[in-house]
């Protein structure tokens, strides 16, 4: 175990998106003195000369990847449960990376992670240094993105069953058939799995980082309904597509340095839908 020292320069890149922020508020909470964020706007991490000056200029000891340099000693690259094959055996081990075809849908997106943690291992290997990858499963919570175009399952629907109460719509049209199933994280639960991970967990493979259980779309639409309070009734668009049929995670790794998911799929839904109200409420 390598615990994180409270004086450690620690630069979180992406500290203002989803996962960024709740892993800069977790570290906070720890009384951590010395953290690092810069917006997009202030530090392009995709221009090598400004991505050089600032490491130069900061020296984090520390790198969390939430939004991905080397010349630290210790980094934690964030990747997704999109990098295993579509029809891999479930739940699904860190072993089966890389052993079948991937989903269609979002085939670009696993590779560019896939990507990533072949870095990071390659790193490891050439300059012997503490670099690790996490794979979180589908992840929701504060700060989550709500756009109806952009936005993943669990947010769309709170905002499709929030305005059809409001608007007092009798149905809501869902995507897909309802029976793939999924796995959902809250963000902070994430938060606190990457603070394990950086202090207990060194090795070159991926590891998971997920609850372990999982429902189908359906089960999910009736629940965020149940919160919201809508009463009206969803069909499912079956011409949509359904992505993946199961996506869950193998998390007996994580479970055995000590961590496990705290927060409930229904106190997380609850707590994410209030934070939902108060960012889009207006006087």
């Amino acid at each position: 175990m390598n615990e994180l020292r409270l004086d450690s320069r620690i630069y979180v890149a992406g500290h203002g998106g989803l996962v960024g922020s709740a892993v800069w508020r977790h570290l906070e909470q720890r009384g951590h003195r010395e953290l690092v964020g810069r917006t997009s706007a202030e530090l392009d991490l995709r221009d090598r000369s400004q991505t050089d000056a600032f490491f130069d200029d900061q020296r984090p000891e520390v790198v969390v990847l939430a939004a991905a340099r080397v010349g630290v000693e210790l980094l934690l690259f964030l990747g997704s449960s999109c990098i295993y094959p579509k029809h891999a055996t479930q739940p699904i081990s860190e072993e089966s990376l890389l052993t079948g075809l991937l989903e269609a849908t979002n085939d670009a997106y696993a590779i560019a992670k896939i990507a990533g943690v072949l870095q990071v291992q390659a790193l490891r290997r050439q300059h012997k240094l503490r670099y690790i990858s996490a794979m979180p499963t589908n992840l929701y919570g504060t700060g989550d993105n709500f756009d109806l175009e952009t936005s993943h399952v669990l947010p769309a629907m709170i905002r499709r069953f929030h305005e059809a109460k409001v608007a007092g719509a009798p149905t809501v049209q869902l995507w897909g058939t309802g029976t793939p199933r999924r796995e959902f994280l809250h963000v902070d639960d994430l938060a606190r799995a990457c603070i394990v991970l950086l202090e207990r967990y060194d090795d070159p493979a991926p590891i998971n980082v997920g609850v372990g259980e999982d429902l189908t779309v359906r089960e999910l639409a009736e629940l965020v309904a149940d919160i919201v309070g809508y009463e009206g009734e969803f069909t499912f668009d079956a011409s949509r597509p359904d992505g993946t049929p199961r996506k869950l995670l193998d998390v007996a790794r994580i479970n055995a340095l000590g961590w496990k998911a705290e927060i409930s799929l229904r106190d997380g839904i609850a707590s994410t839908y209030d934070w939902y109200l108060r960012a889009t409420w207006t006087p």
